[in-house]
């Protein structure tokens, strides 16, 4: 019971620094924070698997070559496999990415008896939608909430990419030992019960633009850090 408590209460100390901590962010980087696009859920998988280990700038226009080519889903997934590679040769490792693409788009055909849309998964339970998502291959915690937080199904769950690993290590959220993907359950247990879709979605977005414009992964800003009291990692 004492083992329990004192875990209760280091949640709990946790959640209270998330907070202070997603304040102070959304006041350096304004929130509400705009969705930066409403593909449908289909599409927001597939640009999600070209966005693994990639350039925002180069998957964008990987997946806009892919949708100016290939007139629909179907199309890309019955194509020959080095016109799909071509097409989107701006994003890294498109030689494995192409036949992976195709694979998922086989599969859900198959078990959605030819449908085309994945609207559904906006119907079920968040962790049931990213169980059946989490099931496709290559699709692991990262792209399973991204398809629901970026897609116009707008669902409440939380992405974690590397800039937001790096930044809740270096606060002390997360063990410094914890991967990307276990990460995803660990920060989202943190979250407040009562958080919309919204403040979820704003949660991400602060912690990866601190990421990407004050705690770099070489040399952290430390010096104009809105967190640096709070930071055990902070620079003297």
């Amino acid at each position: 019971m004492h083992q329990l408590r004192l875990a209760d209460d280091s949640i709990a100390n946790l959640q209270e620094q998330l907070l202070v901590i997603h304040d102070r962010l959304c006041t350096e980087y304004g929130c509400p924070i705009a969705y930066f696009h409403s593909l449908d859920p289909l599409s927001e998988l597939i640009s999600a698997l070209l966005s693994h280990r990639t350039k925002n700038k180069d998957s964008h226009r990987a997946f806009q070559q892919l949708t100016q080519q290939f007139p629909t889903w179907a199309a890309v997934r019955d194509a020959p496999t080095e016109q799909v590679q071509a097409a989107i040769a701006p994003c890294t490792w498109a030689d494995s990415k192409a036949p992976r693409i195709q694979q998922v788009l086989r599969l859900i055909g198959e078990r959605l008896n030819g449908q085309w849309s994945l609207d559904f998964l906006g119907e079920m339970p968040v962790a049931e939608a990213r169980a059946w998502l989490e099931s496709l291959p290559g699709v692991g915690p990262k792209t399973s909430a991204a398809v629901l937080a970026f897609s116009r199904l707008r669902g409440r769950a939380l992405p974690v990419d590397s800039h937001h690993h790096r930044v809740a290590i270096r606060l002390g959220i997360l063990p410094a030992t914890i991967e990307v993907g276990p990460a995803h359950q660990m920060l989202e247990a943190l979250l407040p019960n009562d958080w919309n879709a919204q403040q979820v979605y704003d949660h991400h977005e602060v912690m990866m633009l601190h990421g990407q414009k004050c705690c770099y992964f070489r040399n952290p800003a430390c010096d104009r850090c809105p967190l640096r009291d709070l930071c055990p990692s902070r620079r003297m």
